[in-house]
């Protein structure tokens, strides 16, 4: 029954590993605003010596 238990927790850990790479790589063709980092212009003042 334990074994049984281990066996099914291990399967779940190794759907959600490949879940996890399958967003990574396929979730920017599908939504691309999500994984775009916001755009917006910085300035900071320098001081050259």
């Amino acid at each position: 029954m334990l074994w049984k238990f281990i066996k099914v927790i291990i399967f779940l850990a190794v759907l959600a590993v490949i879940a996890l790479i399958a967003y990574a790589y396929l979730g920017p063709l599908v939504t691309p605003a999500d994984f775009q980092p916001p755009a917006r212009e910085i300035r900071t003042p320098v001081t050259l010596p």
